[in-house]
């Protein structure tokens, strides 16, 4: 699966290499929803592959993407 860009893994899971919580977007993610450091992104990030968890969550907007995923493995945010 090809990644859409839509920004979701940015936000919605910690990411503790970078000290971002559960629904908290991650500091380094532009406007665009583009990666600010992507060349020297944490190995956490390097080796996240969409899948079809992308699917299951899809959504017209990222805050609804984002309510899904949560909702999708019982997370709340910080």
């Amino acid at each position: 699966m090809d990644c859409s860009g839509c920004g979701t893994c940015c936000v919605a899971p910690d990411i503790s290499a970078l000290g971002k919580k559960v629904g908290e977007p991650c500091r380094h993610l532009s406007g665009e929803q583009r990666c600010l450091i992507y060349e020297e992104r944490p190995a956490v990030c390097r080796g996240y592959r969409p899948d079809e968890i992308c699917a299951r969550i899809a959504a017209p907007t990222l805050p609804e993407r984002v309510d899904n995923y949560l909702g999708l493995f019982g997370l709340r945010p910080d």
